[in-house]
């Protein structure tokens, strides 16, 4: 079988899984679980054949004629280089790993067939956009990404969380997407060709394209829509509201990772353009820069690994700015095995504590002890995450940084010098924050020592019901399955608040569960075979090279100092600040939301989700008196919480707008266009109602009014032929 053969069934198998999934789920649900994993599996197992196969060398390409346009064609081509086969690999072992996890997450949800067949859907269209050697047909992959996340943000429809964030990264994109679109068409026009092959050598001529900055701008807002960057990263943490497993898949190895992707395949088309260089180092340094603060100070566990996706893929678009990128593609390999990994860990933290809330976790005496698993590999990952030597994350890390720092001292032929310093004095920013997010979320997630002496404890026996209870989830509602149970009361000794959280008292008291919740087997088996990427994949620093462009990704001295210390700064303090304020916990026990002992860990997350709004009175932040973040940030902890109030920005400047507009058209609508129609017809009636009254039905009248006409038009002939 040939290479192209091998990679053509890449995408198909997980296409022809989710059809035969979505056809058969409801008649035989015994076929459900085998057809979610095996034509995964089997993807990924191709794809590793065909890396092999490829083995950095020359690209592989392979296309037919798709359609015939009349002016430029359409091709199914593949394109197979060492980026592509490489992040195809990522996404097979991503994808896998999500739907084995997933047989365990959701083992009892009754649309989990169809949840199955979207994630499958979801891995075919990634794997097209990959391996695609057409940006029309990369095109088809990019939009079915999107459509399959709106389904699977929303996957738990009946609570409004749900809704609103599937509808809002689904419209957030979109508004991304369009000016993409067209960017696309006027790529080919300039170009001649939809094939890569053909625009890279265009962009590459002495010739050029005609308008290299308008193309590479107006791509680039579907690159900040689809890759979640400033200003169009708003509907990624609200997407928490989805799954956590759809969670570990957008955001390491699809979607997000799609428009740095794209970046990376046509980076000659941007780097032609001096001025979208130093955009897109500029929006890189803006979104790494702002979603580390806003990381830093979200309660909501999941929110905190948003944001932090957010910052590293703004890592990547940076690696891009300063023409590197080797850099962002082998950042986006260790980004997407360990960010996998915190994301399905977190899964399984939620499951056992019965909350995201990092307040309400750090309450918790034994949760380390609950979850072992969990607990160690995300430590292993929040490592690579921080940038510390040896894991994945630093070497990454290091390899933007070195980048940036050449073309900061000019050392990069074709790259401004204001990218260079930008992306430079932002990614070590970022680093130093990124440490101390990622301290502060280990802080509070099972360290002994973390929990006040009289704080509520996560295993005691359930009390009388505390001034917050858990809402009942919408499957526990219809007696899909067991309600939670209420609220436990605090421990001897601990007051709990009597005002919400929200409104700035203490909160109620840590609702618990009598027994604590048992983990699926698989769910942890999965968090180990991540652990071994995110810990190790950082060893490929000396071989990747012959896979890229050659260039070098070993750290620099510089580079690696001023990270590695500032993130080492960066931890040292989050923990000095932790002591200091974890005394505070114990005057403040926090209100946590648990799920009924026994149920599945989808419906603790769904309860989870609905209920700390309710419990803290925000669905980002709590007002904890114990947590370092509020320390640390002092006055800038409430608009890091609310995401500096970019949403708001959003609404005043697109959503009022575009209400009022749509009031404004509803009222001529119904005002002004129904009243000539109301008039037309009314005009209608009328006259009918005159006619109506000369039909009386008497053959007298009608030949008496026939007469008198007839005299009439005779007496007109006469005086008009006696006026002639």
């Amino acid at each position: 079988m040939t290479t192209t053969t091998l990679a053509t069934l890449v995408p198909l198998l997980p296409f022809l899984g989710a059809v035969a999934g979505l056809l058969t789920g409801r008649r035989a649900p015994g076929f459900v679980r085998p057809l979610a994993v095996l034509p995964t599996l089997a993807a990924a197992v191709l794809a590793v054949l065909v890396a092999l196969r490829q083995g950095g060398g020359d690209p592989v390409d392979a296309a037919t004629r798709l359609t015939p346009t009349g002016s430029v064609p359409i091709d199914l081509a593949l394109h197979l280089d060492g980026f592509a086969v490489l992040v195809a690999v990522l996404v097979g072992l991503v994808a896998t790993c999500v739907q084995l996890y997933s047989t365990g997450y959701l083992r009892d949800d009754p649309r989990y067939s169809s949840y199955a067949a979207f994630v499958s859907l979801f891995t075919a269209a990634m794997l097209l956009v990959v391996y695609s050697g057409d940006v029309m047909v990369l095109l088809v992959g990019w939009e079915v990404m999107g459509i399959c996340s709106y389904f699977l943000v929303g996957h738990y429809w009946e609570t409004e969380a749900a809704r609103s964030a599937s509808l809002k990264a689904f419209l957030v994109t979109k508004l991304g997407d369009v000016p993409f679109l067209i960017g696309i068409f006027a790529l080919a026009a300039d170009a001649g060709t939809f094939r890569i092959n053909g625009i890279l050598t265009a962009a590459n001529s002495g010739d050029g394209l005609d308008h290299p900055t308008l193309v590479a701008l107006l791509l680039l807002a579907g690159v900040a829509g689809k890759s979640a960057q400033f200003p169009l990263h708003t509907w990624l943490p609200d997407a928490m509201a989805g799954p956590t497993p759809v969670s570990a898949l957008i955001h390491a190895a699809t979607m997000v990772a799609a428009g740095v992707y794209f970046v990376a395949r046509l980076l000659p088309v941007f780097a032609a353009s001096a001025a979208a260089m130093v955009v897109l180092g500029l929006m890189a340094a803006a979104t790494m820069v702002g979603s580390a603060l806003a990381a830093l100070a979200q309660d909501d566990i999941k929110r905190v690994l948003a944001y932090s996706t957010i910052g590293q893929l703004g890592y990547m678009t940076g690696a891009l700015a300063v023409g590197e990128r080797g850099a962002a593609v082998f950042h986006l390999l260790t980004h997407g095995a360990f960010k996998a990994l915190l994301f399905l860990g977190a899964g399984v933290l939620i499951h056992v504590a019965g909350t995201n809330s990092l307040a309400a976790m750090s309450r918790m005496r034994d949760l380390r002890q609950r979850a072992p698993d969990a607990f160690w590999t995300m430590t292993v990952a929040l490592l690579a995450l921080a940038a510390v030597p040896p894991f994945s994350g630093f070497f990454s890390k290091e390899a933007i940084l070195g980048a940036a720092e050449h073309a900061a001292l000019g050392d990069a032929p074709g790259v401004p010098v204001l990218a260079g310093w930008t992306v430079l004095v932002s990614g070590l920013v970022t680093a130093l924050l990124t440490a101390a997010y990622a301290s502060r979320l280990w802080l509070l997630t099972g360290v002994p020592g973390a929990k006040p002496e009289s704080g509520a404890a996560a295993t005691a026996e359930p009390g009388p019901p505390s001034t917050a209870t858990a809402a009942p989830s919408p499957r526990a509602a219809s007696g899909a399955a067991p309600g939670p149970r209420p609220a436990a009361g605090p421990e001897p000794g601990a007051e709990a608040g009597a005002g919400a959280a929200g409104a700035g008292a203490a909160g109620p008291g840590v609702a618990v569960s009598g027994h604590p919740a048992r983990t699926p087997f698989v769910m942890n088996a999965v968090l180990w075979v991540l652990f071994l990427p995110a810990a190790g994949l950082g060893v490929t620093v000396g071989v990747l090279p012959g896979w890229f462009d050659g260039h070098s990704l070993a750290p620099t001295l510089t580079t690696s100092v001023l990270g590695t210390g500032l993130a080492l700064v960066g931890m040292i303090v989050t923990y000095a600040t932790w002591r200091l304020t974890t005394s505070l916990g114990r005057r403040a026990p926090m209100g946590a939301v648990a799920a009924h002992p026994g149920v599945d860990p989808a419906q603790s997350e769904a309860e989870a989700i609905a209920t700390h709004e309710p419990a803290y009175g925000d669905i980002a932040a709590a007002h904890d008196p114990a947590d370092p973040a509020r320390l640390l940030l002092g006055p800038m902890h409430r608009h890091a919480a609310a995401g500096f109030h970019l949403d708001a920005v959003w609404s005043a400047l697109f959503v009022r707008p575009v209400r009022a507009a749509a009031r404004m058209v509803r009222f001529l609508d119904r005002e002004v266009v129904d009243t000539y129609v109301d008039g037309a017809g009314g005009a209608a009636r009328l006259l009918g109602a005159a006619v109506r009254r000369a039909q009386t039905g008497n053959v007298q009248t009608y030949l008496g009014a026939l007469l008198a006409g007839s005299v009439v038009l005779a007496v007109a002939a006469v005086l008009v032929a006696a006026g002639a």
